[in-house]
């Protein structure tokens, strides 16, 4: 593999963590019972469909492509560069690396916890529909006009390339 990306992206300083990490426009905090509601509705239909895994976090996954077994994951504080589109629950695209036509480079410590958790489980190659319930996404507080507060989050999520960062780990995460 080349890192040459990892190294450059190092060296900048770039680590893109767009709108998932919350850009600094956040909404104030709302905590509505009906999103709530909704949000629980939503994932408990969706833990039902066929193909859908759900972790003890509550946090849902679907395999829609699988690389290599031997396929490299990343630790939380490794660099990570992934392509993916971000919607809500009514189709509403919130982000997309894809339609950007450029992937994302950030490490998985500095993204909701629901990607940190879900980059971790992913090897180079593996491409995922993730569902994210409210309290590993945004939760109350929501993002900007872009995301309701208690949304599910559904990200397309690409894994396509890992920089291991010296003294790497993945400190303080059980890994099943």
């Amino acid at each position: 593999m080349n890192f040459g990306w990892g190294k450059t992206a190092l060296a900048a300083g770039l680590v893109s963590v767009l709108l998932l990490a919350g850009c600094g426009r956040e909404a104030a905090p709302v905590d509505t019972e009906a999103g709530k509601a909704e949000a629980a509705a939503f994932m408990a239909k969706n833990a039902k469909e066929e193909g859908v895994q759900t972790l003890p976090s509550g946090l849902q996954y679907k395999v829609v492509q699988s690389g290599p077994a031997d396929g490299e994951s990343p630790d939380r504080n490794d660099l990570v560069k992934v392509d993916y589109e971000g919607k809500l629950i009514d189709n509403t695209v919130f982000d997309s690396s894809f339609a950007r036509g450029a992937p994302a480079i950030f490490t998985p410590e500095t993204v909701v916890p629901g990607w940190t958790e879900a980059l971790q489980k992913m090897r180079v190659g593996d491409e995922w529909l993730l569902y994210v319930p409210p309290e590993l996404g945004y939760g109350a507080r929501g993002q900007g006009r872009a995301i309701p507060a208690n949304s599910v989050l559904i990200f397309r999520i690409k894994l396509l390339d890992v920089a291991r960062v010296p003294g790497g780990g993945s400190a303080g995460t059980a890994m099943g």
